[in-house]
């Protein structure tokens, strides 16, 4: 679990430091230039030869859904719907885990729905805004959207490479951001005007942090930690980044919030981890690859 916590801090702390800094640019370019850089990061490692072609395009599929949809339809409800709207809406995504596995299992596994429903109620504690909610159908189909492609790559990871033991995920995972890149290119080549496209220095940085650490190595560590761990713990560890994300920007913004609310959340949040870790579904080991 060590993987999941870690890359939570990561992301909770790198929405504050890059606030604002790329708004300028088409967000279907910058979906597509951090998966780039991710993939190049990991092509070194790309073994060919050791992966069936089948292998390849599966993961290849299976990186496009996970970072490319989910990049293109989050960045595209940002069009419909106000960040806090959309900030409330991603906070399902335990849900859809719990889904996605309970479809592979062929049964549905109550202490996952249990654990979930905490984790989402944890998130909705904290992120519920002060304003009125805006939520036009289309936006919200689109976060909607996003959250089950980012769910249904980390399960799909999980249970290819629990098939493939021999295959290295250092090695697979170029396939991965490679299909991912692929799918965010096909939607920047359509949206993106090239000609007139201009990156000022600071944004480079910002596409840099975001396609080596926060995408390229936060990603790998994140599928990395999902295979190592049941799939109750994934539906809880994926909200873990909003009460980290609140704290960020109480330390390093100096935002306020209702501490009242930041505590309850965070009980929530302990309350699904000690009940995952406490109620397993029999035959759920984590996978120790």
């Amino acid at each position: 679990m060590a993987y999941l916590v870690v890359v939570s801090f990561i992301w909770g702390f790198s929405f504050v430091l890059i606030k604002g800094s790329l708004t300028s640019l088409d967000s279907n370019f910058v979906s597509f230039a951090r998966l780039l850089l991710s993939f190049a990061v990991f092509a070194p490692l790309l073994r060919p030869s050791r992966v069936r072609f089948g292998d390849a395009l599966w993961l290849a599929l299976v990186g496009s859904v996970q970072f490319g949809l989910m990049y293109v339809a989050y960045v595209a409800s940002f069009r419909y719907l106000p960040a806090h709207t959309i900030v409330l809406m991603t906070t399902t995504t335990p849900f859809f885990v719990t889904v996605i596995q309970a479809y592979y299992d062929r049964r549905v596994r109550r202490a996952y729905v249990a654990t979930a429903g905490l984790a989402v109620a944890a998130g909705c504690v904290l992120v519920y805004p002060a304003q009125a909610l805006s939520a036009g159908m289309r936006g919200v189909a689109l976060v909607q959207l996003s959250n089950v492609a980012f769910a249904f790559g980390q399960m799909a990871y999980r249970r290819f490479m629990e098939r493939r033991p021999s295959l290295g995920d250092a090695h697979a995972f170029g396939y991965m951001y490679a299909g991912g890149a692929l799918a965010a290119g096909v939607f920047s080549a359509a949206s993106t005007e090239y000609a007139r496209l201009t990156v000022q220095p600071h944004q480079w940085l910002s596409l840099l942090y975001l396609g080596i650490i926060a995408s390229g190595v936060c990603f790998f560590l994140w599928n990395l930690g999902v295979r190592r761990v049941h799939p109750g713990t994934v539906a809880v560890m994926n909200n873990l980044k909003i009460p980290v994300g609140v704290l960020a920007s109480l330390v390093i913004l100096g935002e306020t919030a209702e501490y009242a609310r930041l505590v309850a959340g965070c009980l929530l949040f302990a309350a699904a981890l000690w009940l995952n870790a406490h109620v397993r579904a029999p035959g759920t080991e984590p996978v120790r690859g």
